[in-house]
């Protein structure tokens, strides 16, 4: 009985982790979209930033949302 216990407590945790890693690099990678196309969208509050630090924190968002990805896709806990 408690095997059975910890078998399901950690299958609902690697479900909750892979939820999570694929809900933040949703997020994280949106943020990348925003900095990349954020002039060409009209985004007001973008178009005064310095385009050098919008892609330089567009690429970082855009590295680790796909690891975040990545750990999502191949759950390795």
């Amino acid at each position: 009985m408690d095997n059975d216990f910890r078998s399901r407590q950690e299958k609902s945790y690697i479900l909750m982790r892979r939820i999570y890693d694929f809900s933040m690099s949703l997020l994280i990678l949106g943020m990348a979209v925003v900095m990349f196309f954020g002039a060409k969208l009209g985004i007001v509050q973008l178009i005064d930033v310095d385009p050098l630090f919008r892609y330089m924190f567009g690429s970082i968002c855009l590295l680790y949302g796909g690891f975040r990805l990545y750990r999502g896709i191949y759950p390795n806990y």
